[in-house]
């Protein structure tokens, strides 16, 4: 049996371990939190490096882009640099491929509007991809950076306005440690209510769960939530809140929605192959061949 575990920085109440079978091969998934703590999951790559087949980076990405541009972690690199034998992935590969396919699939396969729809993505730097494809969809969007990432109350509108924004504060912003960027540890479980406008404005909203759970309202009748990694728990807070549809890009797994990380590092088992040697064709095709489905389930 393959291993592949995730070492997330976020909460490690939200630890999960399953077994499953893709292509006949049998796969012990696992998600290890380490609420925040840099060096215990450096501790933890260290343990375990050569006795998996890939880990997951989980609450941290190696990089923010626009368009082509990338800008590295500073955290993420003195993370990833820890494993010798083992790969590691931060889910880069399913954000550019999975990812994009569900949401031209929303409309056409799955009977959800997205033309014309209006449509928040939290982040465009750490999901330029979903902005891409929601535009290549026919919908408006509306790009959170600003108040997602660093609670500045300004809304950017295109992904031209991304790209200058993000040429000029990427380059500081990816110098700061991680927990000024993104919640990890105990800032991902309760929420602070903000920019309730921009919650109200989109017809979907679209992210990682942790940004859209960041600043929640009480309220989100009607919506559509596409995003990733949810336990139970989270579900039956989104049902509570009146979400109309949740979408997750990666599949369900005995009611847990992995991250990305978890789903590239699986994908990368199953390849055999190191993570530089695949291409978003491989990716395609062992999406095609594992059978990976996004689940797509009527809250209210």
């Amino acid at each position: 049996m393959k291993r592949v575990v995730s070492i997330s920085l976020g909460s490690s109440s939200r630890d999960k371990k399953v077994e499953a079978e893709f292509l006949g091969e049998k796969f012990l998934i696992e998600r290890v939190g380490t609420d925040g703590d840099i060096e215990k999951a450096k501790e933890l790559l260290r343990e375990l490096d050569g006795k998996v087949a890939c880990f997951g980076m989980g609450g941290i990405d190696f990089y923010v882009r626009a368009g082509r541009k990338k800008w590295m972690l500073k955290d993420a690199m003195r993370i990833a640099a820890v494993p010798k034998k083992t790969p590691i992935v931060d889910g880069g590969g399913v954000k550019d491929t999975l990812e994009r396919k569900v949401i031209l699939d929303l409309e056409p396969v799955y009977g959800i509007p997205v033309k014309g729809r209006k449509v928040l993505v939290c982040s465009g730097v750490a999901r330029y991809s979903h902005a891409e494809a929601f535009l290549e969809a026919g919908a408006r969007i509306l790009l959170g950076d600003l108040m997602f990432v660093l609670e500045v109350p300004a809304k950017i509108w295109t992904l031209r306005g991304l790209h200058i924004l993000a040429s000029i504060i990427a380059p500081i912003a990816v110098n700061l440690p991680i927990s000024v960027l993104y919640p990890t540890g105990e800032a991902q479980k309760e929420p602070k209510p903000k920019f309730r406008d921009v919650y109200e404005w989109a017809d979907i909203i679209a992210g990682d769960y942790h940004f859209i759970h960041r600043y929640i309202p009480e309220r989100l009748d009607g919506k559509v939530i596409l995003t990733n990694t949810v336990t139970d728990a989270d579900v039956a807070e989104l049902k509570e809140r009146g979400v109309a549809w949740l979408v997750t890009t990666t599949p369900e797994m005995q009611g847990r929605s992995f991250a990305t990380n978890v789903i590239e590092a699986l994908l990368v088992a199953i390849s055999g192959k190191r993570p530089e040697e695949l291409t978003e064709k491989d990716y395609y095709d062992l999406i095609e061949r594992a059978a990976l489905k996004p689940r797509v389930e009527r809250l209210n």
